[in-house]
């Protein structure tokens, strides 16, 4: 019955319907690639592209920034808590997301002043 159920002409004609929709979106995507000038016929691989930015050195060197600033807040937290013991944990987890935050942004800024500073050389010269 089983079999049945899966060739049956009702759901077939039901995954045409929604194939014929498919292949319109798909249609407006192809027009909208090709209107950007990638002219090659590739489509865009949203997924691909982001994991080929999780493998960039310049991620891997955040996370790495991030997690050295977060355990070095997480330690002094540990320290100097004066509080409950909940209330510890929730300040150490606060200061240590702080602290990532803020690491991350400092690298991220400077990598973006040698970016600049890269640019105007090259333009200059």
């Amino acid at each position: 019955m089983a079999k049945k159920a899966t060739s049956s002409g009702g759901r077939s004609g039901g995954s045409k319907g929604r194939s014929g929709a498919k292949k319109s979106g798909t249609a407006v995507a192809r027009v909208t690639s090709s209107g950007s000038g990638s002219g090659s016929g590739e489509k865009f691989d949203a997924s691909e592209a982001f994991v080929k930015l999780l493998q960039s050195p310049l991620v891997a060197e955040l996370v790495a920034v991030a997690a050295t600033a977060a355990l070095t807040a997480l330690a002094a937290e540990g320290v100097t808590g004066g509080s409950t013991r909940g209330r510890r944990a929730g300040n150490a987890v606060k200061a240590a997301g702080k602290a990532a935050a803020a690491a991350v942004g400092r690298r991220l800024s400077t990598e973006i002043d040698e970016i600049r500073k890269a640019a105007k050389a090259s333009a200059a010269a």
